[in-house]
This record gives structure tokens, C-alpha cells and sequence, in this order.
């Protein structure tokens, strides 16, 4: 006689699959607290399903998660303030302590900021047909299913989707290269050396500052420049960290309170973009290290 009861080896068998549905979920929707919730309500749809009319479970469970993970991301399209907050509080923040190379290949592994802001980029069907089928390797076939579309436009959409990230590369170079440009562009700005700046800045450079009343967006080396100081100014305070895999600085105030936390990406030896976080609400939600 067989004890096992269907209700327990569900279980264990959903538990086999959380990890990679929660990767799944991640990766379209950015926000860890998000994915979470969303692979808390598969399980919630797996536990009211009669079982036995679930032939392939993974598959079953990975079209619940994508389903689930499309209506967010189209959620977040009608408001497109949803869950900013949310996802700026998990930016990881960790002291450069000049890695070696295997720690850079980790990095490089990982969901830094370039790649989620071109995946924010991407409409909620290119953004599913992508991470389905080259992150996790699912067939157009049931890509197309679960989008409600055929198999060739879920193809069509996944080779938009890409041509958009290989785009937006992850930044070229080796880790030292780029922390070399970023330190050329601080020790300009402190010194004040306009064409120094001009020549580590590329011309179409995009400088975002999140500030307490609002985003500030400046464009054009020639801007960015002209208010480098201020840049400097903050950084000259703080201590070399990477912010999600990008060389940044971390500043504090006298008091230890942080003041603000700068990114550099950095591509073919110039700077493309700097992001700037300083608002003291959204900076109080981050795990920090510790002033020097």
C-alpha cells in the first residue's frame, strides 16, 4: 500500500522548481521582493490544480510564473512608477576592493544596472519572449502559447528583444579599465580640467540624478562636464564601491548619514552614463557599507 500522500509530494516537487522560477521571475520583473510574490501565487494556483492532469510540471509551472510575471510588467506599463522604489532599494552596493578576475566574470553574471535598464526598455512581450527563450532556453512553440501569439512571432519578438540588449552590451573592458576612467574623470573634475573630462566623457554621456524633488537628467559631455565639480566634490568624501557590478562611490555627511551613491558605466574607454542617487528616503532603503 502506498502512503505517500499527493499533497506532500506536490510540495516537494514545487520546492525542486522554486529556485528557477524565482530566476524566472527575477529576470522579467527586476525586483527580488516582486519575483517572490509572484512565485508565491504559482504556488497558490499549483495547490488548488487537480495534479493529475499536469503532465509536464516544470513547463506547467513556468507558464503560470510568465503569465503572472506578463500582467506586472503590464501593470507597471499603465504606472509606471510601480515598484521604482521597490527595485532602487536592491541595488547592491559592495566596497571595490580591486577583485580578481573571477570575481569580475561573477559580477558580469549578474543582473547589473545596464542590463535592467534595457530590459525596462523592452515592451512586456519582448521582454517574455527574451528571458524565456535565451535565459532559460524555452521554445518559441510555448512562448507563442503563453503570449497568445504564433510561434514566428514569438521568434520575431525575442530577435527584437535582443538586438535592443546586444545594443546595450554590458560595458567593455575589464574591471581595472574601467575604474581607471572613472578615477580620471573624478581627478579632472577635481582639478577642474575641462578637456581632461571631455576626452574620458562621451559626447553623448547621460548623466541621471535622482534627487528628493525628482529626477534631474542632463545630456551632452559639454553639460556633464560643466557640473562635474559637484560630482567630485561628493566623491572625494566616500569610498570606491560597485553598484550592481559598475564602479561607483558611496558618500556620507559628517554624521554618517549617506549622502549619495554615484554609477559609471563605462564603454570603450569613455563614460556613457553616470547615475547619481540622492535622495535620502531611497538611500536610507539600501544595505550601505560603512563609512571609511
Amino acid at each position: 500500500m502506498d502512503d505517500t500522500n499527493p499533497r506532500d509530494t506536490m510540495t516537494e516537487a514545487f520546492e525542486a522548481q522554486r529556485d528557477r522560477l524565482r530566476a524566472v521571475a527575477h529576470r522579467m520583473l527586476g525586483s527580488h521582493a516582486d519575483a517572490e510574490d509572484v512565485v508565491q501565487e504559482a504556488w497558490l494556483r499549483l495547490s488548488r490544480q487537480d495534479s493529475t492532469t499536469i503532465h509536464n510540471l516544470a513547463g506547467w509551472l513556468t507558464t503560470v510564473v510568465a503569465r503572472i510575471s506578463l500582467d506586472v510588467l503590464r501593470s507597471r506599463q499603465a504606472r509606471p512608477e510601480a515598484s521604482y522604489d521597490d527595485r532602487l532599494s536592491e541595488l547592491v552596493v559592495t566596497l571595490d576592493d580591486d577583485p580578481a578576475p573571477e570575481d569580475d566574470a561573477v559580477l558580469a553574471d549578474s543582473v547589473g544596472l545596464a542590463l535592467l535598464v534595457v530590459l525596462e526598455s523592452l515592451g512586456p512581450s519582448e521582454r517574455l519572449a527574451f528571458v524565456l527563450h535565451d535565459l532559460f532556453a524555452v521554445p518559441f512553440d510555448e512562448i507563442g502559447h503563453i503570449l497568445g501569439k504564433s510561434t514566428a512571432a514569438a521568434k520575431m519578438l525575442a530577435s527584437r528583444a535582443r538586438r535592443k540588449v546586444r545594443a546595450a552590451e554590458r560595458p567593455t573592458g575589464v574591471g581595472k579599465e574601467r575604474r581607471e576612467v572613472v578615477q580620471a574623470f573624478l581627478a579632472a573634475a577635481r582639478r577642474g580640467d575641462f578637456d581632461e573630462l571631455l576626452r574620458v566623457l562621451d559626447p553623448e554621456v547621460k548623466l541621471t540624478v535622482d534627487t528628493p524633488s525628482g529626477v534631474v537628467v542632463a545630456l551632452g559631455a559639454t553639460k556633464v562636464a560643466a557640473g562635474a565639480h559637484l560630482s567630485a566634490g561628493a566623491a572625494a568624501r566616500g569610498r570606491a564601491v560597485l553598484v550592481d557590478g559598475l564602479p561607483g562611490v558611496v558618500s556620507w555627511r559628517e554624521d554618517g548619514t549617506p549622502l549619495s551613491i554615484l554609477a559609471f558605466t563605462v564603454v570603450d574607454g569613455r563614460i556613457t552614463d553616470i547615475t547619481v542617487m540622492a535622495d535620502p528616503s531611497k538611500l536610507a532603503l539600501m544595505d550601505l557599507p560603512d563609512p571609511a
